[in-house]
């Protein structure tokens, strides 16, 4: 017994699997209760405090705060559909800001913390449709991804999202005139690039028109009709 005790010390430790966890937060420059939400999606991304999580964080910048002082550069009437289509399906009675959406299926206050640390380590409990992602070719013009998905559960839509790691504005007026904000993830393209039937694969190379040298991507598998995130996986 004595030889055996420093073999098992010396035997590497298995890697722990994670899973993909999607976060989403619906933020505008021109809330003034935004910025703790900005700050709160950056910290969940930087110290992953979940374990078995891996949270993947997007920033939907909506525009229905534009006309009210200052208009936010990365605002999208995209996010605010989306924003509405989620809405419709959880119930919230409509749009707001700043709110946090995990995994298409529960939203809440975004600078709520407890909220997020909960609902990360729930979604984290499910198990999801593996996504892979492979840099193809990147060039300044382009960027080739070509994305992998196992066979999914159920009908889903397979979308792509060209992102930001990090963004400061100094914001002139509106209700956080004269503060300098600082934004995680920030979503510049968002679109879907195929479908996936009940129990079958998706393969697909999709090419994106990054803006910036740093710019990343991230890939999500959605239940039909915004509904859950089946699997979530991000290339840098």
């Amino acid at each position: 017994m004595r030889y055996l005790l420093p073999l098992l010390i010396s035997l590497p430790l298995a890697a722990q699997s994670t899973t993909p966890v999607l976060v989403e937060l619906f933020t505008s420059e021109g809330c003034s209760s935004c910025p703790s939400a900005d700050q709160l999606l950056a910290k969940l991304e930087k110290e992953q405090p979940i374990r078995g999580a891996e949270t993947i964080i997007l920033s939907e910048h909506v525009d229905y705060w534009d006309q009210l002082g200052w208009r936010d550069p990365f605002s999208n009437a995209l996010f605010t559909r989306r924003q509405a289509g989620y809405a419709g399906r959880i119930g919230t009675g409509g749009n707001y800001t700043p709110q946090m959406v995990v995994d298409g299926q529960t939203e809440f206050v975004g600078s709520d913390s407890r909220r997020a640390l909960l609902a990360i380590s729930n979604a984290a409990k499910h198990p999801k449709t593996a996504v892979r992602l492979t840099s193809v070719d990147r060039q300044s013009g382009a960027w080739t991804v070509h994305v992998d998905v196992d066979a999914v559960p159920e009908a889903a839509e397979v979308m792509i999202a060209l992102v930001e790691p990090e963004a400061v504005t100094r914001v002139a007026r509106g209700e956080n005139g004269g503060r300098e904000l600082h934004h995680a993830a920030v979503v510049r393209t968002l679109m879907p690039i195929g479908t996936a039937a009940k129990g079958m694969a998706f393969a697909k190379d999709a090419v994106l028109k990054p803006t910036g040298p740093r710019q990343r991507a991230v890939v999500f598998v959605q239940a039909k009709n915004q509904g859950p995130v089946l699997g979530a996986a991000l290339l840098p």
